[in-house]
This record gives structure tokens, sequence and C-alpha cells, in this order.
């Protein structure tokens, strides 16, 4: 058992998706990456059990290596680099025989390029020497929540995956209530650490650690609890069914550690402070990092340093008078999660946000949809920070347990900081989901005009990646004299797409039939505030989405931010049978919606401009993509 260190880097236990192999649906071979079509499934195994025999030879022999030279590291560093490499290179080919494009018939609100399990319910990745590990709360039992274990699943690419054995399960007093969130970091000579929340019978809250059995192990399959454990309880004043969730630890300037550990007292929200020399015995800071009074509960905290200007991430550690920090936490009340761009004060162990307007709750979403529990982590391969997001289902439990699977997470997403504005984030899809894009179709310079709808041709299909840029209209030729009669204070749920103003709505119809019985509309809506400012909003309307009934068609939006050098509203939209992610204004803001159309599936689901506004609106370019579909492999 390796036991905990002193570390340097960090990486989160966060949320991720992909689809997997299911019988209930057909698999079509599709040539990736040369020109090797998928294989028998019936063969792949064999080949699999044949070389499982292989790396066991290899693997004893590897330790009869290590104690003939008494652990030399010349000897070892080299041998346990032959393994890794052959790992990783079986796990390339595997991928590579095993993708495809699927058609599920039978299960037309399973995704296509999100991780899901292969079945019940799921609810976080690190990067450890060659693999992202993907760590994820599954229920094993049911398509419900409950039971809660720690899947794990391993990827060179962040987009095929091979799932593993679970990482964790409740089988101590003090989590066998559930292993809840937590985070993973890692030490300075490499090894990683987990920190978790595990829940007492009693539903006590507590945090634990856990660390790999074998480090030599590059897929790290077996992880073992402290016998220390529970390494936390919740302090005097807190609740113990409120306090849990622990972030990845960062180091401070003296070398000593940092967590922040999600809580309320009352009403008020906060994220608690621990330091630690060890990484094992941690002790309450006087000092609560941030709290805002009446927030209710903050669950899964992320907290990390964002790059003053550029793309590139930085390590959770990083700090420096030009850092601006990010405090994310997940409002219990309203399940939503909440963010703030700040500066982080080692002196006072203070979070301050830049725009006090926009602290946490009162300000800024990562997601105004279906888009909660996320877990950011620093991918150092391409010095980036990617955050991933769990999408829960908008049907009913009934539903879920009869279809046999529930929940998804979100594509991952780059984020940055929006150096125009300097308080905000900007998130997008990460780079690699544009290597499963086939078959575009585009359309330049077409003229919207009022009332009209336009079919894209040759866009069908519930795989989709659609990219469409509008011209931003010319508001000031518009003088409103009485507000409220041309353009009403604008409600996204009050009528949706239906709605009809000045310069708005326009958009997109998603997964629509061509009878127009089944839309997801997603679009702008242009409209001047109270005191005559024009305010661009964005909604993303699932209330026409599906003829079937006990679906909850909860319309989702928010104003988008658009600077006065701007004068275009961009719009990308991945569409993946049952989810619809909305990245608007280049990432500024985002909505992901949970649809599941009856009629509206496979060929039946189109694509359409709409302009439901007064006035001609002009769309400079419009761009789709059919996405493949992508495999993660079953436990062998």
């Amino acid at each position: 058992m390796y036991l905990p260190c002193s570390t340097k880097s960090q990486f989160n236990a966060v949320h991720y998706h992909a689809q997997r192999e299911d019988n209930s649906c057909n698999l079509v071979s599709v040539p990736m990456l040369d020109e090797t079509s998928q294989e028998g499934y019936g063969l792949y195994r064999e080949v699999f059990a044949s070389r499982n025999k292989k790396k066991s030879a290899i693997a004893f022999l590897t330790i009869m290596l290590i104690a003939v030279v008494l652990y030399t590291s010349k000897i070892v560093a080299p041998k346990w680099l032959e393994l890794f490499q052959r790992e990783k290179q079986y796990l390339v080919r595997d991928i590579v025989r095993n993708s495809a494009i699927t058609s599920c018939h039978s299960q037309p609100y399973r995704s296509s390029y999100h991780f899901q399990p292969p079945k019940n319910w799921m609810n976080g990745p690190m990067y450890y020497e060659g693999f992202y590990h993907l760590f994820y709360q599954y229920n094993p039992g049911g398509a419900v929540w409950g039971n809660l274990t720690w899947g794990h699943a391993v990827s060179t690419d962040l987009i095929h995956w091979r799932d593993l054995e679970p990482a964790l399960k409740p089988d101590e007093w003090y989590d066998n209530g559930g292993v809840w969130s937590g985070s993973v970091t890692i030490c300075p000579d490499g090894s990683p650490l987990i920190l978790y929340t595990g829940v007492a019978d009693d539903l006590e809250q507590s945090q634990n650690l856990a660390v790999p059995e074998d480090l030599a192990d590059p897929l790290l399959r077996k992880w073992v609890k402290s016998r220390e454990n529970p390494i936390l309880r919740h302090p005097v004043g807190i609740d113990k069914e409120d306090f849990r969730d622990p972030t990845t630890a960062w180091q401070v300037n003296d070398g000593t550690w940092r967590i922040l550990v999600g809580a309320k007292m009352g009403r008020d929200g906060m994220a608690l402070l621990y330091k630690s020399e060890d990484l094992r015995h941690w002790e309450l800071d006087e000092n609560v990092l941030h709290t805002v009074p009446g927030s209710g509960m903050w669950e899964c905290l992320d907290f990390f340093p964002i790059a003053p200007f550029g793309r590139e991430g930085l390590d959770t550690s990083v700090n420096g008078p030009h850092v601006k920090h990010v405090l994310k936490a997940s409002m219990y009340d309203d399940q939503h999660d909440h963010y703030a761009v700040g500066t982080y004060n080692l002196s006072t162990e203070s979070f301050t946000p830049i725009n006090h307007a926009l602290d946490i709750q009162h300000g800024l979403h990562y997601d105004y949809g279906k888009f909660y529990a996320s877990k950011s982590f620093y991918d150092p391969v391409k010095k980036r920070r990617i955050v991933w997001g769990w999408s829960n289902e908008s049907d009913s439990a009934a539903q879920d347990i009869a279809r046999g699977w529930a929940s998804l997470q979100a594509i991952p997403r780059v984020l940055w900081l929006d150096t125009a504005l300097g308080d905000s984030l900007i998130q997008a899809p990460i780079e690699e989901v544009d290597d499963l894009r086939v078959g575009k179709v585009s359309k330049t310079d077409v003229d919207l005009e009022a009332g009209s709808v336009i079919k894209i041709e040759g866009s069908s299909g519930g795989q989709l990646d659609i990219e469409v840029i509008f011209e931003y209209p010319n508001v000031s030729n518009v003088i409103v004299q009485d507000y409220g009669f041309l353009n009403g204070p604008f409600d996204c749920g009050n009528g949706g797409s239906a709605q009809r103003g000045v310069y708005g709505p326009f958009g997109l119809l998603v997964l629509t039939d061509d009878a127009y019985q089944e839309q997801t509309a997603v679009f702008f809506y242009i409209a001047q505030d109270a005191n005559q400012r024009w305010v661009t909003h964005f909604c993303s309307d699932q209330s026409r989405s599906s003829l079937l009934h006990d679906i909850d068609t909860t319309a989702f939006w928010s104003d988008v931010r658009v600077l006065p050098t701007e004068n275009f509203l961009s719009l990308r939209v991945l569409v993946d049978h049952s989810i619809v992610e909305s990245f608007v204004q280049g990432g500024r803001m985002a909505i992901t919606s949970r649809v599941y159309p009856k009629e509206a599936v496979d060929e039946k689901a189109h694509v359409f401009l709409f302009n439901n506004s007064t006035t001609q609106i002009t769309v400079r370019s419009i761009n789709v993509w059919q996405m493949r579909s992508i495999t993660v492999l079953p436990l062998a």
C-alpha cells in the first residue's frame, strides 16, 4: 500500500461522458485512424484474453527483475516505461478497432458521443502517466440515485474510453451510505491520492483518503482506503449532513497545503478552509475562504487559478500578483453551478470577487440548463483547464427504470478567462471533439425573412455539431416609442420561440420533424429593458420538444453579454439524441438541455433556421457536421 505524500501538482476527480457498447444497438464498421475496420467482438475478446496472459507473464518477469536489482531505478524505470507503452498501445488499438457509428433504434435517447455507464444511474478525471483517469459516481444497483460507488475508466484522448473495476465502494462504516464526490491530487513523485466524502448509516458526512494499491499499474485498477479514515469530521456549528466534497489540494509558499470543503451554517453557504503539512492531518482555519448569506448549501466546490490572458491553463498550486482565481459552488437549492472570478489573498486566506455584482449565487453560471456537480482538472499534456459536468434526465424515474439507465456527462469543456470582460470565463468543447465530425453541410449569406423557416438539407439525424453566425441587427434603426408594445419584458418560459418581437426570436430548430410537431428551439431574442437599453437574451426552449407525457419541458435562458465591437452573434450546438448543448458568443455562456422526441428521431430529425421576429435577420454562415459515435470498451 502506498502512503500519501506531500504533493505539488493536482488533478481533480471529475465527470465525463461517452457511449458504451449496448446489445440493443447495431454497430456499423467505420475506418478509424488507419484502414482497419472493426473485427468481430468475439475475436476481440479472444485476442484480449490472450494478451492478458502475456501481460501477466510480463508483470511476473518485471517483479522478478525488480527483486534482482533491489529496486535500482536505472533498471526499473526503463522496464516500467516499456510496460506503460505496451498498455497504451493496446488501449489505442482496441479503441480503433471498436469505434463505430451506432444506430440505436431501441434506445433513441441514449447518447452516442457522450459518456454513460452501460446501465443504471451515474453522477470525477485526472491525468496520470499517459492516461486520463475518469472517476464518476455510479449506482451499480439501479437506474435511480443511491448506492453511490466510484466508477473508473481510462483514456488516452478524453474521447474513447476503457471501463475498469470500480475504484471505491461503500464498504466501511464511514461510507456505507455512499461514496460521494471528491477530488484527486498528484504528489511531487507523481503518485495520486483521493480525498472523498463518505456517508455513514446515520447520514454523517466525513472526508476520507484512498491511495493506489500498486503504483506500477499505469491503469491504477485498485485503490486502498486509509486506516486513519475518516480524516475529517464535521466541525462544531456545521450539521453532520452539511459537510461534503473536498477539493483538490493546492500548495502555498511555505510548503503547506490547503483544501476546501462545502458547508452551510443556517442558510449561509460557505467554503471551509483546511490546512495540512502531509495531506493526512488537517486543521480547520479560523477564516472561511468565502461565504454568501442566504445562499444555502454549497457542494462540489472547485477552486483553481486562471491566467490573466491567453487560453493556457494553470496548475492548481500556481499563484502570483496577476493570477486570478475561480471559485465554483454547486448550489443544492437551485441545482446550478455558480462561479465567480476573483483574487485569492493568502495572507487573509480569503477570496474576493472582482465584480461584487457577480458574486456566487448572484452572478454567473457555468451553464443555465441541465449541468451540475462539475469538476475541473489541469491537463499537463495540452496545458489547459478542463471542466466536466453532470447532466441528469428530464423525464420521470419510472421511465429511467424502464429504460435501464439515467444521466450522462456533458462534453468536457476548456476554460479560460474572458479577457474582454475580465470578470467571467469562456468555455468551449475540447478540440478532440472536432475529430468526430464527418459529412459537412454549409450555407452562407442566408436572408431570414420575418416569420420564415428554412430547412438545412443534408443535416438530418440525432448526432450533430452545428456552428452558426448571425449578423447582429442594427437596433439603432428602431425607435420604441411605447415600451412594452413592440418589446415587452422577455421571459423565455412565457411562449418560448412562439413569441414575436422586433428582433427575435431567431435561431435554430433541432431534433425537429417535418410537421413541426416536435421541435427544440435554441434562439436569440434582442429586446429593450425597462431603461430602454438593448439586451441580448438566449434561450433553449423544450416546451414543444416531445409528444411524450411526464416530461419536464422547462425553458432555460439568460442574458448574453455582447460587446459594442461585436457585430455578430455566434452559436455552437452539440446534438446527441437526448442532449442538446449550446455555446453562445464563443462560449461566453452555455445552456444544456435534455429532450425526448418521439417522432423527430434519427433520419426524421432535422435542422431548421427560423426567424419569428418582425425584422429580417441575416445568417453569415451555418455549418452542420454529422458526428461519429464513440465506444467505451467494456470491463475485461
